[in-house]
C-alpha cells in the first residue's frame, strides 16, 4: 500500500513517527512523510523516506492555513495514496478533509491528546470540540494514545461510528534503559553535577503551560535539589510568563547554580540515565512520552494530576502527582524524593516494570498495524 503519514512539524515526525514509518516500510509498504519543512527532519531523510514539504500554520485562523490545505489537495491527487493517517489536530483536520475531497479511500486519526481538556474556558472547550466532530465526518478510523480520551471520544461524540481504539504510547526499552555506573558518571560530568547530588529532569517546549514558573518556585524551595531543563521554544510557540520566571530564578544566586539550560538534545536517553527523578508539571497533555521514557529508563516520575499523566503515574507507587499551578506541593513531592534514595529506587523499580508492560513501543506498532490490517 501506498500510505502518506502527516503531522504538522518536522520536531513530531521525527520523535513521533519515525518508528511507525520504519515498520510500515520494513512490511513492504510505500510510506511518504508530510509535514511542515525543517532541520529536524534530517533523521527521517537519511533513513531514505521521501518528505513532503506543506506550509502549515499553527493558528485556528483558516486564511493563514489556506495555502496549506491547497497544497495538500494538489498532493493527494497527485499521489493517489492508499491510506492517509493524520496527527495532531490542526494538520489532522485540514488533511481529513482533504483527503476526502481528494478521494483518498480510508482516512485515519490518531489523537495524540485532545486540544480541550476540563480546565479550559467553556466556550473555547465547545469550540474545539465542535472542530473534534466536525472531523469525524472525514474519519474511518480514530486512535487515541490514551484510555481516557477513547471514552472522552464516545462521550463527546468524536469517535466515528461509535468506535475508537486506545492504542497506547510507547518507547524502545532498548533505548530508554537504566544506565551503568559509568553511564551515569559521564552524564553527570557533561551537567556538572556531583555524584552526590539529587538531578531532576525535565523535558518539554520552554513555555507556560508545561509548568515551568511554578517549577522554578519550587526549585527555590528544596536546597538540595539540582533541576536540568531539556527544551526550547518553537516559533509559534507563546512563552507565556516563562521569562519572567526564568529571570527571577536565574537573579537567585542560590538557584542559578542549581539550574541548568540545555535547551533543544537529542541524547535525551543519556541525560536521562544521569537523572535521579523526572518532573513534568504541565497544564495539559495528552500522554506524554516523556514521562513514558523516565519510568522505561527507572526513574521515579513527579507531575500534576491531569489527563494522560494520570493514567501513566501511579500516585505514590512508581512517583507523586500533585495539583495544577501548586509550586507548594510540586516542591514537597521534590523533597520527599530528594532525601529518600530508597524511595527513588522503589518508585522508579515499579516504573520500569509499569513501562515495559505497558508501553513497550513494538506493542503499540503491532496493534495500530493489527487494528489497520496492514
Amino acid at each position: 500500500m501506498k500510505i502518506a503519514q502527516l503531522t504538522n512539524v518536522d520536531f513530531s515526525l521525527t520523535h513521533f513517527l519515525l518508528p511507525l514509518m520504519r515498520t510500515l516500510r520494513d512490511r513492504g509498504h510505500e510510506v511518504v512523510g508530510i509535514c511542515a519543512d525543517g532541520p529536524k527532519l534530517a533523521p527521517a531523510r537519511a533513513e531514505g523516506f521521501r518528505i513532503e514539504p506543506v506550509p502549515f500554520a499553527r493558528s485556528l485562523n483558516p486564511i493563514s492555513n489556506l495555502p496549506a490545505f491547497l497544497a495538500l489537495l494538489r498532493l493527494f491527487r497527485r499521489e493517489r495514496f492508499d491510506l492517509l493517517h493524520v496527527h495532531t489536530p490542526l494538520a489532522g483536520l485540514l488533511g481529513r478533509v482533504a483527503g476526502r475531497i481528494s478521494g483518498v479511500p480510508r482516512i485515519v486519526y490518531t489523537a495524540h491528546g485532545f486540544y480541550f481538556h476540563e480546565a479550559m474556558a467553556p466556550a473555547k472547550r465547545r469550540l474545539h470540540v465542535g472542530l473534534e466532530r466536525f472531523g469525524r465526518r472525514f474519519t474511518d478510523v480514530l486512535f487515541t494514545q490514551s484510555a481516557e480520551d477513547a471514552e472522552t471520544a464516545i462521550v463527546e461524540r468524536i469517535a466515528p461510528g461509535g468506535r475508537v481504539l486506545a492504542i497506547g504510547n510507547g518507547v524502545d526499552p532498548d533505548v530508554f534503559r537504566p544506565g551503568t555506573a559509568e553511564e551515569r558518571a559521564a552524564a553527570r560530568a557533561a551537567l556538572g553535577v556531583p555524584d552526590d547530588a539529587a538531578v531532576a529532569l525535565i523535558i518539554g517546549r520552554m513555555v507556560a503551560e508545561k509548568g515551568y514558573p511554578e517549577l522554578f518556585e519550587a526549585l527555590a524551595r528544596v536546597p538540595g535539589l539540582t533541576l536540568a531543563c531539556v527544551g526550547t521554544r518553537l516559533e509559534s510557540d507563546h512563552e507565556g510568563d516563562v521569562a519572567g520566571a526564568l529571570a527571577r530564578a536565574e537573579g537567585d544566586p542560590a538557584v542559578a547554580a542549581r539550574l541548568r539550560l540545555l535547551g533543544y538534545r537529542t541524547d535525551v536517553a543519556a541525560l536521562l540515565r544521569g537523572a535521579d527523578l523526572f518532573v513534568l508539571p504541565s497544564h495539559r497533555e495528552g500522554m506524554p512520552r516523556s514521562i513514558i521514557e523516565a519510568m522505561m529508563t527507572g526513574l521515579p516520575v513527579v507531575a500534576t494530576r491531569i489527563r494522560g499523566a494520570r493514567e501513566q503515574v501511579v500516585d505514590g507507587e512508581t512517583g507523586f502527582l500533585v495539583p495544577v499551578r501548586d509550586p507548594e506541593a510540586l516542591a514537597e513531592a521534590l523533597g520527599q524524593l530528594v532525601t529518600d534514595e530508597r524511595l527513588r529506587a522503589r518508585m522508579g523499580a515499579a516504573g520500569r516494570a509499569r513501562a515495559l508492560d505497558l508501553y513497550d513501543e513494538a506493542k503499540v506498532i503491532a496493534r495500530q498495524i493489527e487494528a489497520l490490517e496492514l
